[in-house]
């Protein structure tokens, strides 16, 4: 059995793409998926599986939760070994430790285009500051995130690939929880 690390984009943001962590624990429950747990309200699932893929699941949930949960999402899996990479890839130590609510990570669907990365920050209208590794962003916001023109439009429109952002708190928590598993 694989640990994996799933987060839905853009769910109970707002009165769009509301979904229950009761029904998406059932979700993933009825998918197949053991031990699930899940974290906060924003789409965050930790759980085990075998025999597929990262990419095999984001399928299979993406299109199980548009048919039963009418809920029309992107979904990024990580397998615990990738998220304990990204943690340890993070350029960002000092913000981590002295504002980690300020620090984003943000696993992409895919790896963007070469120089996208830097068309990205030369976008950037305040002090943020973004750097991407492989499938995973990580941007540091520090004026908050609230006000910031760093969208994640603009983000997903310069590096030409869907993502989700979690803090880096929350990035540790899901590291605990993946970690809490058998």
């Amino acid at each position: 059995m694989t640990t994996y690390i799933a987060l839905l984009r853009a769910v109970n943001l707002g009165p769009h793409n509301k979904v229950g962590m009761a029904d998406l624990r059932a979700l993933l429950t009825s998918l197949g998926m053991q031990g699930v747990q899940t974290l906060l309200q924003s789409g965050n699932a930790v759980f085990q599986s075998d025999a597929r893929t990262a990419a095999q699941l984001e399928r299979l949930i993406e299109g199980a939760a548009a048919t039963q949960l009418r809920l029309e999402t992107v979904v990024m899996v990580r397998s615990h070994r990738d998220w304990k990479g990204i943690i340890a890839s993070n350029p960002f130590p000092t913000e981590a430790k002295e504002d980690p609510s300020h620090l984003l990570v943000l696993p992409l669907k895919e790896s963007p285009a070469r120089g996208a990365a830097g068309a990205l920050q030369d976008a950037i209208s305040g002090r943020e500051v973004v750097r991407v590794d492989g499938r995973c962003a990580y941007v540091v916001y520090p004026d908050g995130i609230g006000r910031s023109k760093l969208t994640s439009a603009l983000i997903e429109k310069k590096l030409g690939t869907r993502g989700t952002g979690r803090n880096w708190n929350t990035v540790l928590k899901l590291d605990a929880l993946a970690d809490s598993m058998p």
